[in-house]
């Protein structure tokens, strides 16, 4: 009895971990990998419990685990590429498979010999963990938790081609009827112990690592538009400005809002008035430059910095996006129906503050709201007043001089 208590203790951790999994995969809204390493752990407690409680000279014994365990390691493997966008390569690891189930239904037929039966299969697997390995390798994103998964995996695949030889060689021919009673089968279940806790530990740490970053961006993008959020915006825009001051560069400022916004929710609902907010932040980005900022800053209210751009040019953007986006058909809405935006447009001045330019772009904002909406105004009123303001400080230059 204590010996299969002993024998059920890695089945029992690996149900555990792949329930961990499961629920961090439902509860935190991670992706598709945290569900693959579940089903991971899951194929693994599956093929040891099949190793355990079938005979072991039965002729299924050692290919009905050995599919179980395959199963485990291509669940691994696609999690550990999903999570970093990279290929797992899923013929070469069925080709792998196929390959192995061959030659160990061979074996079976040939042999009473446990240790080729187990040397094959376990090859099978660490072939495949190198595969995972060659491709995480080659994945430009790399920090501190990607390169822990790539070496837990690495150990796991050198186990898989390490391990059953040199135990093997040292115990000697197996026959399959005292499997269970080898030297090899009691070490299996402490080696197997071990790298579920240590493979979890990592994988759980990695998981976390991406929920921290998923947070951190959430703070700095809208998530219905994915642009900058508020406060990122602002950081953003602070920054251009003062680069702007700095290198004699202009910076303007251009705030836009969509027109009629209230309306569009209450007559098609709030998903078409989603789908007008998503296809104006996608526009947005797809006429800016990289050296440009946008944001969404309010509801219905987005927001944009232009590095180098002067107060025409930045009209003649603001104008453009307007006629793209009166033309745009939105999912939801009317097919005959168009939605119109209205933007405020100013420029910075010299030593002016970022909430400066701000107000006077949304001013010009509300003038064109003011005026009938669907239109482009600039804040000629500021511009003005430093032409004024730089003629007052040319006369009294003189008058000293």
């Amino acid at each position: 009895m204590q010996a299969v208590l002993v024998e059920l203790i890695t089945p029992s951790m690996a149900l555990f971990f792949s329930a961990c999994f499961f629920l961090l995969w439902w509860k935190s809204g991670l992706g598709r990998y945290v569900l693959a390493f579940a089903g991971a752990y899951l194929f693994s407690a599956i093929g040891f419990l099949i190793a355990i409680s079938l005979a072991p000279d039965s002729s299924i014994t050692f290919q009905a685990s050995q599919i179980a365990y395959s199963i485990a390691a291509v669940c691994m493997i696609w999690g550990v590429c999903d999570r970093v966008k990279q290929p797992p390569f899923l013929k070469v690891l069925a080709i792998i498979y196929l390959v192995a189930a061959a030659m160990l239904i061979a074996e079976v037929l040939l042999t009473r010999d446990a240790g080729p039966r187990l040397i094959i299969s376990n090859t099978g697997y660490g072939i495949m963990l190198l595969v995972g390995v060659i491709s995480l390798l080659s994945s430009p994103r790399r920090n501190l938790a990607d390169n822990l998964v790539i070496a837990i995996l690495a150990i796991n695949a050198a186990d898989f081609l390490v391990r059953p030889t040199v135990t093997i060689l040292i115990e000697g021919q197996i026959d399959v009827a005292a499997y269970h009673e080898s030297v090899y089968f009691s070490l299996i279940n402490l080696v197997l112990s071990i790298k579920a806790v240590a493979t979890a530990t990592v994988l759980f740490g990695a998981c976390l690592s991406d929920y921290l970053t998923r947070l951190k961006e959430s703070a700095l993008h809208d998530d219905l538009t994915g642009l900058k959020s508020r406060a990122a915006f602002e950081d953003e825009a602070r920054a251009m400005m003062k680069r702007g001051q700095d290198g004699a560069r202009s910076v303007a400022m251009v705030i836009a809002d969509i027109d009629h916004f209230k309306q569009v929710n209450d007559i098609w609902g709030h998903q078409a008035g989603d789908t007008a907010i998503i296809n104006f932040g996608d526009l947005l980005e797809g006429t800016i430059r990289g050296c440009d900022v946008s944001a969404r800053i309010g509801g219905e209210e987005f927001c944009l910095v232009v590095w180098n751009c002067g107060l025409d040019d930045a009209a003649g953007l603001a104008e453009r996006i307007r006629l793209a986006f009166a033309q745009m058909e939105h999912r939801g809405v009317g097919p005959d129906i168009r939605l119109t935006a209205s933007f405020g447009v100013a420029e910075m001045h010299k030593g002016e503050s970022y909430e400066s330019l701000f107000a006077r772009a949304d001013a010009a904002l509300y003038q064109a709201k003011e005026e009938g909406r669907n239109q482009v105004i600039s804040d000629l009123r500021g511009e003005r007043e430093r032409s004024d303001s730089a003629r007052r400080a040319t006369v009294i230059e003189r008058h000293v001089a």
